[in-house]
């Protein structure tokens, strides 16, 4: 039996404590036990559960509290604590060690979704659940993968908005619709509900769907695809997002191919229903569609969709309601007396409804808010002049349900009218109060008064909180959002309907910078323009609801980017992107975090913002690089790294000083040849090769710059592969005897330098025209010099998850030196930490050594636990590799490091870490604890990253 150590049980503790599962699964093993090698059992604390006395009653009273806490507590020291007193006790006592190997390999992990997978002797396989008759005898292993469903202990998703209690009639539709039903199982049931609009195709779904939810035990998802909305129709990558995050996903792809291939796996095996709501066409509805037989799929559109017949769909198309259906509706929303004393009036609203439930639910309504009003008034404010006119408009419904909406507007007092007209035009298709607050100018507890108010006089529909954050949301049917904002455009001015728009995007800008600022303040360092002050404050007030609150409106924080594109807000478009960067770093929604930065560069340019660019440039090309698109991530990079020098250069050359000192800063050495270095052209074909990261010449030389020196042209170029002395250039600056060359830190190289600026002559043009700078510049120099090193950094990052070590270390040494002669602490240890994993990656762990243990060190002392978790774990894993490793130690900062990221929240890091933890076994020789942490490691991949779940399914397979 191998000795259960502390570590080991500190992180399956820790992994376990939300699981009250596996935490009565480890009390109930000890209770097994009637012996401990001789120790009596004792009664528990409660005089129902029992455990044992151990060793003493504290180890005892710690296994308690651990086990029927009821949020399990996950604080490091009290599981190190508890971990410790259990591995001394297994120590002594072999039972309990057997029963917590067997908890350790079992229980402590489950609850995440996986299905077990059993091998028998060498060849047979029992999938799913097995019940043991008597014997087994052979090798047997028993294997648990997971499958691709919701992960432990997420909630069942069950997104169906609620039916309104006076639903009526579709006795026929939803007979027909129960019918297809009962069709699932055998293979995936589509059905396509199409009508007019305001015919009820939402609600009639909606009923059906809700009525199956026993039959759907995996969830029921919803999404609007918005095929009629004024910002255009949903895209299904967007929608595919939502989907999966629901199913407990956090890392979602950016191709749309690759983002439909997860749902597919995920939904695999799963009996769940989707309603697509608002469906434009068949291609916008073909993405969404999932593939498991015991999938059930609706959707609504105006148009009958037939194109998605190939897909197996089940065409119901939904009429009008007949004229004694429609009174029948008016009589449940008004109440039977009223119908009853005026049923003359009650048939003239209902015919002037034309069978429309969504124009009789907005005239009942306004009838219901009045109840000493004759039901006549509403009849002849609508009018019933007995044209066949009416009745010919009823195909697209708008004119029908605009009598019932004008009626219902006219009725609004001018303040509540005022907030309709301004909510239309918001450029959110979902509104929380919020955004409300901002669009109708008013408090936020204005806001719910009026949102409330709304919809119960059915001119919003309330959707009910939402899931994340709990805050109220609400939506416009889409006839009704275009009556607004028609409604808007006749009582507003254009000026008033631009800043009405002006301030949901200024709210936006401002709660998203509020919530970068406590997420990433690091980060949170340009410039923010709003049209007007923003007073509203941010609906959070810490760093985890800030996250959540990004989480929930990250689609509308889109559409407000966006609609500031459409306007030619510029400032606004990169602004908000760059504000958004704690949703992208944290959350990994790909998709968004490429569009947002594309959007924001182009706009960032065309308003002349260059270092709004530079941010765009190299946090856009941080998304490019994660998904695996180095050669666009490189040429991001590289045009980011030209600004930053072209600025450097201006900076510098402005300044007073000699004048070689000018030229040469400014990149002009006054020779035939003598290129710009802030052009960064290196001056042979292929001028801007910094820009795309290419290979120069002499053996792979990095062309970052070309200086004329010695010899009428040395290029001052990154480290230098097989070159003593590699050297780095953070801004080629020519020194001494006409172009000196200044070394640099170089893993492994004695005796180090740091490059501070190349000096010419004294000091170094740089430094000296710093000097004499006004503070101003030397501020503008220092940021510029920071970008430049951040670009570099960025390529240095590109290179390395491209395999290209050589190249990552030559751009990381450079932004290292800049970074330390700056001063940016935090950077440089980032760099350093960076240069660690590449000499790891090189097989160079005794290399790595000390630029991780510096970076660990440096990391906790500016205060980002994340990054100094992330250096830890590098730290392990070159522990554990270099000759004569203590694998004890190694692995015991391997799991410190894994306990650090369940607190900082990272699942995909988690999933690294226990990936290195295999890594460590397997190289051990040891292949069934490989297997252990390697099936850990899945079970976290399988959330966030499809391909690092391939790796992973692939290392399960070699092992056999």
């Amino acid at each position: 039996m191998d000795q259960v150590t502390a570590a080991e049980l500190s992180a399956a503790l820790t992994l376990a404590a939300p699981r009250s599962r596996a935490r009565r699964a480890l009390l109930d093993r000890i209770d097994r036990i009637d012996r401990i090698d001789g120790i009596d059992r004792i009664d528990g604390i409660d005089g129902n559960d029992r455990t044992h006395e151990l060793a003493t009653p504290a180890t005892a009273s710690l296994v308690r509290a651990w086990a029927t806490a009821r949020s399990g507590p996950s604080e490091g020291d009290a599981v190190r604590e508890l971990a410790d007193a259990l591995a001394r006790e297994a120590a002594r006592w072999p039972s309990l060690a057997a029963e917590l190997r067997d908890w350790l390999t079992s229980d402590a992990s489950a609850g995440s979704g996986r299905q077990v997978d059993n091998t028998i002797a060498s060849s047979a396989r029992i999938g799913g659940p097995v019940v043991q008759a008597h014997d087994i005898h052979g090798g047997i292993h028993i294997h648990s993968e997971p499958a691709l469903r919701t992960p432990p202990d997420r909630a069942i998703p069950r997104q169906l908005p609620p039916v309104p209690a006076h639903f009526t009639n579709r006795s026929r539709e939803l007979a027909g619709l129960d019918r297809l039903a009962r069709s699932v199982g055998s293979g995936p049931v589509l059905a396509v509900i199409s009508g007019p609009a305001g015919v009820g195709k939402t609600t009639l779904a909606r009923r059906w769907l809700i009525g199956l939810s026993d039959s759907f035990p995996d969830g029921q998802l919803y999404a609007d695809l918005r095929g009629h909305s004024g910002g255009g129709p949903a895209r299904p990558g967007e929608l595919l997002g939502e989907f999966l995050r629901a199913l407990g996903h956090e890392q979602i792809p950016a191709e749309l191919n690759e983002q439909a291939a997860l749902w597919r796996s995920a939904t695999a095996g799963a009996r769940i229903a989707v309603l697509l709501d608002n469906a434009v066409s068949a291609a916008q509805v073909r993405p969404l569609l999932p593939g498991a037989p015991g999938a059930l799929t609706a959707v609504t559109s105006r148009a009958r969709l037939t194109g998605l017949g190939m897909d197996g769909a089940a065409f119901h198309p939904l009429e009008v309601l007949g004229t004694g259906d429609a009174v029948e509706l008016l009589r449940r929303r008004i109440g039977a007396d009223r119908v009853g004393r005026e049923p003359e009036a009650a048939l003239t609203v209902a015919r002037a409804c034309a069978g429309l439930p969504l124009a009789v639910c907005v005239a009942g309504a306004r009838v219901a808010a009045r109840p000493r009003q004759p039901l006549s008034v509403m009849a002849g404010a609508l009018g019933d002049d007995g044209s066949e006119a009416l009745d010919a408009l009823w195909v697209e419904g708008d004119y029908a349900v605009r009598g019932a909406l004008d009626e219902s507007y006219r009725l609004l007092d001018a303040e509540l009218a005022s907030c309709y007209r301004r909510l239309g035009l918001a450029p959110v298709a979902v509104l929380s109060v919020p955004f409300a607050a901002a669009a109708c100018e008013v408090s936020p507890a204005e806001a719910e008064r009026v949102l409330d108010e709304l919809a119960e006089v059915n001119l919003i529909e309330d959707l009910g909180p939402a899931p994340v954050t709990g805050q109220g949301r609400y939506r416009f049917h889409d006839l009704v959002r275009a009556h607004a904002t028609r409604a808007a455009e006749e009582a507003e001015t254009p000026a008033e309907v631009e800043a009405t728009v002006r301030r949901v995007v200024d709210f936006g800008l401002s709660a998203a910078t509020a919530a970068e600022a406590l997420l990433t303040p690091s980060h949170r360092t340009l410039r923010r323009a709003y049209a007007r002050p923003v007073t509203q404050p941010p609906p959070f007030d810490d760093a985890p609801s800030a996250l959540r609150w990004l989480d929930a409106e990250r689609a509308q924080l889109m559409a407000v980017l966006r609609t500031a594109a459409e306007r030619g807000w510029h400032d606004s478009v990169w602004m908000l992107a760059d504000a958004l960067w704690p949703l992208f770093l944290r959350l990994r929604p790909y998709d968004l975090w490429i569009e947002a930065h594309e959007t924001g560069r182009d706009a960032a340019r065309r308003a002349g913002d260059r270092r709004g660019e530079n941010r765009m440039l190299t946090s856009g090309g941080a998304g490019l690089r994660n998904v695996g698109r180095h050669d666009e991530a490189m040429d991001w990079f590289g045009q980011a790294l030209v600004l930053a020098r072209q600025d450097v250069a201006r900076l510098t050359a402005e300044q007073p000083g000699d004048d070689g000192a000018e030229r040469l800063a400014a990149g002009r050495p006054g020779q035939e040849g003598g290129e710009r270095l802030a052009a960064g052209r290196p001056g042979q074909e292929g001028a801007e090769r910094l820009a795309a990261g290419q290979v120069g010449r002499e053996g792979g030389e990095w062309l970052l710059a070309d200086q004329p020196g010695a010899d009428g042209g040395e290029r001052l170029a990154a480290g230098r592969p097989g070159r003593e002395g590699a050297e780095r250039l953070a801004a080629g600056w020519p020194g001494r005897e006409g172009g000196e060359r200044l070394p640099a830190e170089q893993p492994g190289r004695e005796g180090a330098e740091r490059l501070t600026a190349g000096r010419p002559g004294r000091e170094g043009a740089e430094r000296l025209a710093a000097e004499q700078a006004s503070p101003g510049r030397v501020e503008r120099l220092g940021v510029a010099r920071k970008a430049e090193a951040q670009a570099l950094h960025g390529l240095g990052q590109t290179c390395r998850l491209a395999g290209r070590l050589a190249e990552a270390t030559q751009h990381f040494s450079l932004a290292l030196a800049l970074r330390e002669d700056i001063g940016y602490r935090r950077g440089a240890a980032l760099t350093r930490l960076c240069l660690g994993d590449v000499a790891l990656a090189a097989d160079r762990p005794a290399d790595a050594l000390p630029e991780l243990t510096r970076a660990r060190a440096e990391l906790l002392a500016v205060d980002d636990p994340y990054d100094a978790a992330r250096a830890l774990a590098f730290l392990g894993r070159a522990l554990a590799r270099v000759p004569g490793a203590d694998f004890a130690h190694a692995e015991a900062q391997l799991l410190q490091a894994l306990v650090e990221f369940e607190v900082t929240g990272s699942v995909h890091w988690q999933g690294r870490v226990l990936e290195m933890l295999g890594e460590g076994a397997a190289e051990r020789g040891v292949p069934e604890r490989a297997r252990e942490w390697y099936v850990q490691s899945l079970a976290r991949y399988a959330a966030v990253s499809a391909t690092d779940t391939r790796r992973l399914e692939e290392r399960l397979r070699s092992l056999g």
